[in-house]
């Protein structure tokens, strides 16, 4: 597969190489096999234009996966699914509660806890084998904007005030033996550098390199009911409010389906969806 030297723009305006070979690893983390790849890449090639937007290109080649087969474009659009959780960041947090919880961690989302020297709204709290974790999630509902030093600095001083008061931040929770930022976009390598020397835990989506967002998503099917083709934005709005933020929970709770109207005939397809994603 030949590299081409055409010029296009990301999402943060800077002006950048195509590489074919890029588009082809997206690819393939939809699970989408050689031929289909191939094709989609030759014909995205065939209508690139100097300056074409990275958005544009993932439209096509989402839009060549939709027809080909459902779940693939499912998984193909896992980042730009994240990024639909917003606007308020809250359903993230959901979610990273969730992905938390199928990894055998006990959660609560948004208690309040007291510090040595004031009280904190904390994302996440997180419990496994006697250990409290402090997780504060960082979203951003723009793509092209990354997770600068200021929040791995702000979140280190939540943590340390925390982690100096009493012994239990809330029944069965110890106070955190380590704090996390989570964010759906990257670290800056300030940012990742510091979370280092601080002792802190960066989780973001391409960090760390074999353990990120989104290889735990992949390993564990755990994808949110955004990432669908085939639910409208109200209903997933809908599965939303009512704190279903993953298609395994979806499967579980088909009543909810039920609930919005949806015909057997478009349920029965929702849930092979469902199925296929999360491996069922």
């Amino acid at each position: 597969m030949e590299e081409n030297i055409l010029d296009i723009r990301k999402s943060s305006g800077e002006q950048v190489p195509f590489s074919s070979l890029k588009l082809a690893d997206s690819l393939h983390h939809s699970g989408a096999d050689e031929n289909t790849i191939r094709s989609i890449i030759e014909k995205v090639e065939e209508e690139l234009y100097p300056g074409i937007s990275t958005r544009e290109i993932y439209n096509r080649a989402y839009a060549m996966l939709k027809k080909k087969r459902p779940v693939y474009a499912s998984k193909y659009k896992l980042k730009k699914a994240i990024y639909e959780l917003g606007p308020t960041g809250f359903p993230f947090e959901k979610f990273i509660s969730t992905l938390l919880q199928f990894s055998g961690y006990d959660t609560r989302v948004g208690e309040t806890v007291k510090g040595k020297c004031v009280s904190h709204e904390i994302d996440v709290l997180a419990r496994k084998n006697g250990q409290t974790f402090l997780v504060e999630c960082k979203f951003h509902g723009e793509e092209g904007r990354n997770c600068n030093v200021k929040v791995p600095l702000y979140i280190h001083s939540r943590f340390l005030d925390v982690h100096a008061a009493d012994k239990e931040v809330l029944p069965g929770f110890t106070k955190p033996e380590e704090g996390w930022v989570v964010t759906n976009t990257r670290f800056t390598k300030d940012a990742v550098e510091y979370g280092k020397c601080a002792g802190l835990y960066l989780l973001s989506w391409d960090y760390p390199k074999d353990d990120s967002l989104r290889n735990r998503i992949d390993r564990l099917a755990l994808y949110p009911i955004t990432a669908s083709t085939l639910l409208s934005q109200r209903e997933k709005q809908f599965l939303l409010s009512r704190d279903i933020v993953l298609f395994r929970q979806l499967y579980n709770d088909t009543f909810y389906l039920d609930h919005l109207g949806i015909s057997e005939n478009r349920k029965t397809r929702i849930l092979k969806e469902v199925g296929q994603l999360c491996q069922f």
